[in-house]
């Protein structure tokens, strides 16, 4: 082979490791994404609680630290003002188990009694999702899900 051959090829094999290096790194560097989301909400019914139930699928390399959730209806003082990662401090965590190499699956079930369903606002909830990762990075979701409470 030519000097100038060798080279190039050297040359090329630098560039394809230097990518692909950024893209490790990159890939490593991505906060969680939250996917699947689903919420069910069941109405007390005659002396039966209610429930609703929330799951996701959470992925994050460098693994899943915490998901906190919280139910909020549409028309309340977070569609105007916005919710945010501090307003989600002080909710309650999801349960999360493992489902993939990188991904776990997170369910969240309240009980709902016959007095807080008939307090709580008719019509349309969404479900907001803030995952946190080992790194600390997190992704917050104000929507995730919806429900209606009729």
């Amino acid at each position: 082979m030519s000097r100038r051959v060798v080279l190039s090829v050297a040359a090329g094999v630098v560039v394809l490791a230097g990518a692909g290096a950024t893209a490790v790194a990159y890939a490593g560097d991505q906060p969680p994404s939250v996917a699947h989301s689903a919420a069910r909400y069941a109405a007390p019914d005659g002396d039966r609680s209610g429930s609703l139930t929330f799951t996701t699928d959470i992925t994050a390399s460098s693994g899943v630290k915490d998901v906190k959730v919280l139910a909020w209806p549409a028309n309340s003082s977070f569609v105007k003002k916005g919710l945010t990662a501090k307003d989600m401090a002080a909710v309650e965590s999801a349960v999360c188990k493992p489902s993939g190499e990188d991904t776990v699956r997170c369910t969240y079930t309240a009980t709902v009694t016959r007095v807080e369903a008939d307090a709580s606002p008719r019509g349309r909830w969404h479900v907001a999702v803030l995952a946190t990762t080992e790194d600390g990075d997190t992704t917050l979701d104000t929507k995730a899900a919806d429900f209606t409470v009729a």
